[in-house]
């Protein structure tokens, strides 16, 4: 849930456009797949993301919040600013990642800071973002891991069949001695149904269903154990756009 097309579309979009925000709810099956692995595992995440452009570049956040035991368990979250006044593709990125959570281990706040490159179809149906960042986790250090690393980020959009389909999502890939490997994988492609597309939808009604599918490499922790394994954790989802 961490990024969407809506930080393509904040790299890519005119200052003249409208901000944009969308509250999605997936369900997790973690807990199918893996069983007791993944016993810690919330099944509920809501998330908002939204995005501003201005004169002088865009502003995009997304907040992720895990309900388990009635309850908010954790919440994480991600702020980004892209500063682009000027014709050429490449703009400048600057980031903050950070949560919190109840369990015993808690998100490394982390700055993130370099240039981005920015594509997009004549009729923004495509679009796709390459960003290459310098990332300070504070605190890392107390645990094994490094303070200093760098972060290459892929992001896509893809809508097709006339706009009622919709293939985004995002790739991480970081340095971290504290793992295995010294490289952490996370991605999340997501695939959307926008209902409001289809006959007789009323198109005020900007309802999606989909799914979005967590693959990642030295990042999940299970019940037992660390952060040392690979995983594919599946969504079933719904989308309100604003």
């Amino acid at each position: 849930m961490k990024r969407s097309l809506l930080l393509v579309a904040a790299a890519l979009c005119s200052a003249a456009a409208l901000a944009q925000l969308n509250v999605q709810l997936h369900y997790d099956l973690g807990h199918d797949l893996y069983g007791s692995e993944l016993s810690n595992r919330p099944r509920l995440t809501a998330t908002v993301e939204n995005y501003t452009p201005d004169a002088w570049g865009s502003t995009f956040f997304f907040i992720d919040a895990d309900f388990g035991g009635h309850v908010v368990k954790s919440a994480y979250g991600e702020i980004a600013r892209e500063l682009k006044f000027w014709r050429a593709p490449i703009a400048a990125h600057i980031e903050y990642n950070g949560g919190l959570q109840r369990a015993a281990y808690g998100y490394d706040d982390a700055y993130l800071a370099g240039p981005a490159w920015n594509w997009a179809s004549k009729d923004f149906s495509k679009t796709f973002s390459v960003q290459l960042m310098y990332k300070y986790m504070a605190h890392k250090q107390n645990h094994g891991g490094s303070s200093h690393g760098v972060q290459l980020t892929e992001v896509w959009g893809l809508q097709f069949a006339r706009g009622l389909m919709t293939f985004s999502g995002y790739c991480d890939l970081w340095y971290d001695k504290g793992t295995s490997g010294r490289v952490v994988l996370m991605s999340e492609p997501q695939l959307w149904v926008n209902l409001y597309r289809l006959p007789r939808i009323n198109e005020a009604a900007k309802w999606s269903i989909g799914t979005e599918w967590e693959i990642s490499k030295n990042l999940v922790w299970p019940a037992e154990g660390a952060n040392d394994k690979f995983y594919v954790i599946p969504t079933i989802a719904m989308k309100w756009t604003f």
